[in-house]
């Protein structure tokens, strides 16, 4: 019967380096790890103590940690400040949202003050408006007085 039962193997097949290659990567690896050491050592040590030291690091891995040195550029590593190094009268960083919420209110409150001003086209209309409705009513106030008096008029005529 095929892998994966009656419907069939999904996925590809299990791939295994070749313990050549994994030999010559760790040899270039310690060479490297080697000549790094040399250069930071005053050179008190001889090559092969420092060689021993990289064999016993090299043993206190386990499993593929010994093979693959990779730093995760995502994992951020908790930095602890001295007292001394704080800075306390700098503004506090502030987020993408409050950036935006502190520039949303500034704009409006600038549009505010440029709205009663009359400055913004907005005003003008309602200015416009508030003119029209003034000569309206003044209109109105006339016509009313004149009924008035030409009811007046004609009740004392009467």
């Amino acid at each position: 019967m095929p892998r994966g039962g009656k419907k069939g193997h999904k996925g590809r097949g299990k791939q295994f380096s070749n313990p050549e290659e994994i030999d010559r990567q760790m040899k270039a690896q310690r060479e490297l790890e080697a000549n790094a050491g040399v250069e930071k050592e005053s050179g008190s040590e001889s090559d092969e103590e420092s060689s021993s030291e990289e064999e016993s690091e090299s043993k206190k891995r386990s499993g593929v940690e010994g093979l693959i040195e990779i730093e995760n550029p995502n994992r951020i590593s908790q930095k602890s400040k001295k007292v001394t190094e704080l800075d306390v009268d700098a503004p506090p960083e502030l987020s993408r949202r409050e950036r935006e919420e502190i520039e949303k209110q500034k704009s409006k409150e600038r549009y505010m003050k440029l709205h009663l001003e009359g400055k913004t086209e907005q005003a003008r209309a309602d200015l416009a408006r508030l003119a029209i409705i003034k000569k309206q009513r003044e209109e109105a106030a006339k016509k009313r007085d004149e009924l008035r008096k030409d009811a007046e008029d004609g009740k004392s005529k009467r």
